[in-house]
């Protein structure tokens, strides 16, 4: 079928300088047949050289890298290759790193403690040109954007007055069109 072409022979790029999360991620990914795995790194700058020099369809980059970290790689690829697909690993499940990567304009952020079951779906989202988000940062930002005070505002408050920023607008708009994990 048409949709089995274009998931077939994706090439990913893992970078996480932590071999043994790698070997794991290489195991997982391995499981599916349309996937290839074109290279990894440990280090942050050789990760960017490489991912320039590849070209993968996705690659897969840990937040807290040696030499550069996995948000200024995000930065750099989507400045100069903004149609590779860029999936974030991130132990940390907080909302301003995700803010910020989204706006550089990443794809996916897998919570590592999850990554054995988020990832592959998030490779699948990412490659349909969804936006995955690990299903605790969903939460965590529906959250952030439910407490009363931001949604309702104070009853004197004119109603033309902004109670959401633009980058929660932005979150919300990518979340409503269903561009998150399901």
């Amino acid at each position: 079928s048409c949709l089995n072409k274009i998931m077939a022979n994706k090439k990913i790029y893992i970078a996480d300088d932590h071999k043994i999360l790698r070997d794991g991620l290489k195991y997982i990914i391995g499981t599916v047949s349309e996937y290839t795995i074109v290279g990894e790194s440990g280090d942050g700058k050789k990760a960017l050289e490489e991912i320039d020099k590849i070209k993968p369809d996705v690659a897969i980059i840990d937040i807290s890298m040696p030499t550069m970290t996995g948000i200024e790689i995000s930065r750099q690829l989507k400045k100069y290759l903004p149609e590779i697909f860029i999936i974030i690993l991130s132990k940390h499940d907080n909302e301003e790193y995700v803010y910020q990567l989204l706006e550089y304009g990443i794809n996916g952020y897998v919570l590592k403690d999850n990554a054995g079951e988020d990832l592959l779906k998030a490779i699948d989202e990412v490659l349909k040109n969804n936006v995955y988000l690990s299903p605790q940062i969903t939460r965590r930002i529906i959250l952030n954007l439910q407490k009363p005070n931001r949604l309702l505002g104070q009853k004197e408050q004119k109603k033309d007055k902004q109670t959401l920023s633009n980058r929660e607008k932005e979150i919300l708009k990518l979340l409503a069109e269903g561009k998150s994990n399901y």
